[in-house]
């Protein structure tokens, strides 16, 4: 039998022949299961400011009069009031497997939840469904917010579409990447658009000004367009050293007039100013660093597996930024008609050893060129 009291709240349950049920949804009634809202509190107060009884303004704003009572003596809204409960609510899945999950992120604080939790259905086929790598990840969350290496503070900056382009040199040695097991020490040049995060990046060897021509004309022909501002850190190959005159270098401000670009550079001991694009650093790093892992290897047979693996991983990358990356299209500006040379050219000749001889290096040549002049890229 429910019985109702004048506010229509239940304050009754009997169920004959449950008396142990009978008795939890007592005790249940008496922690007020049926909450008070803070709505409900807000009309009992202003009710009872303007001069009401407590048991009339108890009953307008839907509630007990012995629950009025209590919240207008704590005066307090039940949110302010309510106590969290701190024990589980269903078994952990991950306790005995925990210690094992920790150990791998002290080892590698870089790895993902998704990648852990893959590993551990590949090694516990049948035990973890794909609904609990919530709860791991809400763990591991725990775990790094506890227990993790310090995170990067980084203030936000007002961006606006097709506006700024920055970009710079990111070594890659540290993830071990290896050409038929011979070590593939290189450096990615990563172009990042600001206002939608859109990214790509070409592999090079050096922080040459041939590299940056190369990298940063690979990126706006991928890009199709052209923003109003580039912003590089101090690059030796772009920069110009603090008492010159000029800028930029002669080289690097013809690229840049080619394109339309204005150049800017980040202050003396500023690299912040750089970064959007120092923060995609590491999360390309670490997005590289997944990638491997669960490739299961990091030694590729040619130097263009390589880099078709690095290009697909780019495009997974920009797959979320579709919106605001056609906001940034929109207002790109055109593409001049061809590219320049990002090579620089000279004219040596061929001497009796049958060798040349380029910036301070010795190469051999074809023994049918002694003697003759030959151009140098």
């Amino acid at each position: 039998m429910i019985s109702d009291n004048y506010n229509s709240r239940l304050t009754t349950i009997k169920i004959p022949g449950l008396h142990e049920l009978n008795v939890r949804l007592s005790k249940l009634l008496d922690m007020e299961v049926w909450m008070v809202t803070d709505r409900e509190v807000r009309r009992l107060m202003e009710l009872l400011g303007k001069g009401m009884s407590l048991a009339s303004a108890a009953a307008k704003a839907d509630m007990d009069e012995k629950t009025a009572r209590k919240y207008r003596s704590l005066g307090k809204l039940p949110h302010e009031v309510r106590v969290g409960h701190g024990w589980r609510t269903r078994e952990d899945s991950f306790h005995d497997l925990w210690s094992e999950v920790e150990e791998n992120l002290r080892i590698n604080p870089g790895f993902e939840a998704k990648t852990l939790f893959e590993d551990l259905q590949r090694r516990w086929p049948g035990r973890f469904s794909d609904g609990q790598l919530r709860t791991l990840q809400r763990r591991v969350k725990i775990w790094r917010a506890l227990q993790g290496p310090p995170r990067e503070v980084f203030f936000p900056q007002v961006h606006r579409p097709g506006e700024l382009c920055q970009s710079d040199f990111t070594s890659m040695n540290p993830l071990g990447v290896t050409i038929q097991r011979q070590p593939f020490d290189h450096l990615i040049y990563h172009f990042v658009l600001t206002y939608s995060n859109w990214e790509t990046g070409t592999i090079c060897f050096s922080e040459s000004f041939e590299s940056l021509s190369e990298g940063l004309q690979n990126a706006l022909w991928e890009l199709g367009g052209v923003p109003e501002l580039h912003r590089t850190d101090r690059l030796s190959a772009a920069i110009q050293k603090p008492d010159h005159p000029e800028e930029f270098t002669r080289r690097y401000q013809a690229l840049l007039d080619h394109y339309g670009l204005r150049g800017h550079k980040t202050q003396a001991e500023s690299p912040n100013e750089n970064g959007d694009v120092e923060q995609r650093h590491h999360r390309l790093k670490r997005a590289l660093g997944q990638s491997l892992m669960l490739r299961g290897s990091s030694d590729f047979s040619t130097r263009q597996e390589y880099a078709v693996f690095v290009r697909k991983l780019f495009v997974q990358l920009n797959g979320g930024r579709g919106g605001r990356f056609q906001e940034e299209v929109k207002v790109l500006r055109r593409l001049p008609p061809r590219r320049l040379d990002s090579c620089q050219r000279s004219w040596v000749r061929v001497g009796p050893s049958s060798t040349i001889r380029v910036n301070h290096n010795v190469y051999s040549v074809d023994s049918r060129l002694i003697g003759e002049k030959i151009e140098v890229r």
